[in-house]
């Protein structure tokens, strides 16, 4: 049996969540076995997987002290310097400058190089997030970046930081988030594209498509940043964050991205490959612009962050100019 007090930190998350974490090396099934079992009690009661935890509260878990060895090892660190542009960083974020090609959380094919487990790293060095004693909240990103975009990405360390970004992320009321992204063509000065959008679940590839046929609306606002002769640096505001939003919705207007293997120009990808050794979408998450927000992260009220393009971009723009 193991008593554990709520702290601060920990409070205000669901406590599957809160055990899936201290049990860490721990099968889903077991740790919702413990739940059916009724093995979990918050101030020595039961309660049902989707309780929310308060601070001072005491979870008991009956596990035996072999399933806690085993379920709860430490999670290994490694001392190194932090590889990526720290854009800013206070006690409830950290905005990351990520690099193409580089996955935010692993996937089937990659678990160890991701951003995450680089930022976990910096901040168990720094002091501010300890893996083995930390058990309620791992800091984690508040929003979603493909592999090969690069740009602006914020962390949250708190759960509570966390909380209020993803409801910006999600109503994109208060926040404004913009890219940059080299198309083929001569843009227009602006173009609001409101267009449906549907994945197709077996390849992957989204589509236009009708709202009465399963698409989801999507809007995105573009407006020209600079002319080059047969392409254009475009500013795009997403209002919506469907998948392949941006790149779908240029390619449907005939400026597909530039390098964008999927809905892009093939021949031209492979002109940029040749010249400048490019092969991945132009495409960069260039800014975040937060508004009118609350606490705890109202500071950042009228606060705008950029993301410096990386410098093979730079490069192919000037070379473009």
């Amino acid at each position: 049996m193991i008593k554990v007090i709520v702290s601060s930190k920990e409070a205000n998350q669901r406590i599957d969540k809160f055990v899936k974490k201290y049990l860490n090396e721990a099968p889903l099934s077991f740790v919702y076995k413990l739940f059916r079992k009724k093995d979990v009690k918050v101030n020595g009661h039961w309660v049902k997987q989707d309780y929310f935890i308060n601070e001072g509260e005491e979870i008991t878990l009956y596990v035996s002290e072999d399933q806690l060895k085993e379920f709860s090892k430490p999670k290994e660190t490694i001392k190194k310097d932090f590889p990526h542009e720290i854009i800013y960083e206070d006690e409830n974020i950290i905005l990351i400058n990520k690099p193409r090609g580089l996955l935010v959380h692993g996937d089937i094919n990659e678990k160890r190089v991701t951003l995450t487990n680089d930022v976990l790293n910096y901040l168990y060095f720094k002091g501010e997030y300890d893996p083995n004693n930390d058990k309620g909240f791992t800091p984690a990103p508040a929003h979603r970046l493909d592999r090969n975009t690069s740009g602006i990405i914020a962390y949250a360390k708190t759960l509570n930081a966390l909380n209020c970004l993803e409801k910006l992320f999600k109503d994109k009321t208060e926040l404004t988030k913009t890219y940059l992204a080299l198309v083929i063509g001569y843009f227009p000065n602006y173009m609001e594209i409101d267009l449906p959008l549907l994945k197709d679940p077996n390849s992957g590839l989204v589509k236009v498509t009708k709202e009465k046929d399963g698409g989801q609306r999507a809007l995105s606002k573009v407006s020209i940043n600079k002319h080059f002769k047969g392409y254009s640096l475009v500013n795009v505001e997403l209002v919506t964050g469907r998948t392949h939003q941006i790149r779908v919705h240029l390619a449907s207007k005939n400026y597909p991205v530039v390098g964008d293997a999927k809905y892009g120009n093939f021949k031209i990808n492979k002109d940029f490959k040749s010249l400048y050794g490019f092969e991945n979408q132009f495409l960069h998450a260039y800014s975040l612009e937060f508004k009118d927000i609350p606490e705890p992260l109202n500071y950042l009220k009228n606060k705008k962050f950029t993301a410096n393009l990386p410098a093979n971009e730079k490069k192919i723009l000037s070379e473009l100019d």
